[in-house]
């Protein structure tokens, strides 16, 4: 979905479509219990993380392995008459101590079967997709758009996304051990060129060719 930059984060769970047995991962930007409740009474599950004012009461505490990282696994209810009201059923609240950052995570979700490291696992996958439109804003040239209307945008999105995928296809087909960046490099270079896509890509041509220009003698070097 492409929106105009007045649209708050929150309000683009308004236009979607609740798919039952979905997981929708999302970060604090989208904390609103009434449309968090819809998901639920749809059929969907969410995996969020609690606001630092997060209010609750404890109904339950699972055991769990502190060891795992997890701190807490419990049931819950909110506190407050307008959250209480918004998602009157109980939340599962999940307390995550980071090993790499060391950080203290909350994470909030209506699924109760799956277990808290799985829910964990989830929201840190949502980061991901973070790290994917980052490489393509920095790689695939869509930081400044052609055109400024929608299907103008969404045109030159899909093209992105569509080359990403291709060179990440071709990148696992042909077994190769070269970054997706270096992959586009190469490709952005030899595309008029008549050559199989598996010879052009093949690192060692341009490595050894690399090494012969460094044994030429420097016209510069007297």
């Amino acid at each position: 979905h492409i929106s105009d930059g007045k649209l708050h984060d929150v309000n683009v769970l308004d236009m979607l479509s609740v798919e039952a047995g979905a997981f929708y991962v999302m970060d604090r930007g989208y904390l609103d219990y009434a449309r968090l409740y819809r998901l639920h009474q749809g059929g969907a599950f969410f995996v969020t993380r609690a606001k630092s004012n997060f209010n609750a009461r404890r109904v339950y505490s699972a055991p769990c392995d502190r060891t795992s990282g997890v701190i807490c696994d419990q049931r819950v209810v909110l506190g407050g008459f307008y959250a209480a009201r918004d998602y009157p059923e109980h939340l599962r609240r999940i307390r995550f101590k980071d090993p790499d950052s060391g950080k203290t995570l909350v994470f909030l979700t209506n699924n109760t079967t799956l277990p808290a490291l799985t829910i964990c696992a989830l929201y840190k996958q949502r980061w991901q997709v973070e790290l994917f439109f980052k490489w393509i804003k920095q790689h695939l040239r869509i930081k400044r758009f052609l055109g400024t209307s929608e299907n103008a945008v969404k045109t030159q999105i899909w093209c992105a996304v569509a080359t990403y995928v291709l060179i990440a296809i071709v990148k696992k087909e042909l077994h190769l051990d070269a970054s997706l960046y270096s992959c586009l490099q190469i490709l952005s270079v030899s595309v008029l060129e008549k050559t199989q896509i598996s010879c052009a890509l093949q690192l060692d041509r341009y490595t050894t060719a690399s090494e012969d220009a460094a044994n030429q003698l420097n016209l510069f070097d007297f």
